[in-house]
């Protein structure tokens, strides 16, 4: 295979080991990927202030393409230079819908700086508590006039290939739907907001084409980019409709496994 100009990878569950943190020989792959010319972009569902975590710990640096596709996310500047926003009045329609489909839903938005959570929701994952903001009510979810980045509805009952289920089915094309492999939580971004269309309009920025891409992830909500990148990896842990669906596979997050890949690319390992 010829060496790819640009390297897309997810984070939890592909770079990220089980305790969130890079291996060294991972960075190390990583830093002979930059140094023969590729630009490694983070595509992520996490938002900016995770990365900005991940940068202090790590060193690093780059296009960061954060919550699933709504942002873009300048690394080194700690900057916002992209934002798709999820219309209030989408996030309402798609909560009362999927209220009424899975019955004891809770609600949460993610604004890219902060979390706003409602009594219902029980599923915190940020690790930030000064980002976390509770809200008396799901009607006061609404009240803010940041802008909505993505909506993410939690079920201590169903699990999140079955909310998935639902959604599609019951709100249809108002929104965009999947998940990370959150305990029942769905990840839900404004129409057409996928990781897939972010990357490719960077890349077509930069002149880079899909062939010139290879892409790593695990769950279903990096299928989009799997599909579309030239060259694209599941990764041995990744959920069963991301195994069947993209015929390349590597070993685990824990066993290194965008860094072999990347070894063997670079390196001729």
């Amino acid at each position: 295979m010829q060496r790819p100009r640009l390297i897309a990878t997810d984070l939890d569950g592909t770079l990220l080991r089980r305790d969130g943190t890079l291996s060294a020989r991972t960075v190390r792959a990583l830093r002979t990927a930059v140094d023969a010319g590729a630009e490694v972009v983070v595509v992520t569902a996490r938002p900016p202030r995770f990365l900005d975590v991940l940068a202090a710990a790590t060193g690093l640096t780059g296009t960061a393409v954060c919550s699933n596709g709504a942002l873009v996310y300048d690394i080194a500047a700690r900057t916002v230079t992209r934002s798709l926003a999820l219309p209030l009045s989408t996030a309402r329609e798609v909560a009362t819908a999927l209220s009424a489909a899975a019955p004891g839903l809770g609600f949460a938005v993610e604004t890219g700086h902060t979390f706003l959570y409602e009594p219902s929701y029980r599923l915190l994952l940020s690790g930030n508590a000064r980002s976390e903001l509770a809200v008396a009510s799901l009607t006061d979810l609404w009240l803010s006039d940041v802008p909505i980045v993505q909506l993410l509805a939690h079920s201590v009952r169903f699990e999140a290939d079955m909310l998935l289920a639902l959604a599609e089915s019951s709100v249809g094309g108002a929104a965009q739907f999947t998940h990370s492999g959150g305990r029942g939580l769905l990840e839900i971004s404004a129409p057409g907001v996928t990781k897939a269309a972010t990357l490719s309009a960077l890349c077509a920025e930069r002149g880079i084409t899909a062939q010139e891409v290879v892409a790593f992830g695990d769950m279903p909500n990096d299928l989009t980019i799997l599909r579309w990148a030239g060259t694209a990896y599941a990764m041995g842990n990744a959920h069963p409709s991301v195994l069947s669906a993209v015929p390349h596979h590597t070993t685990s997050n824990e066993d290194d496994g965008v860094a072999r890949i990347l070894e063997r690319l670079f390196d001729g390992d």
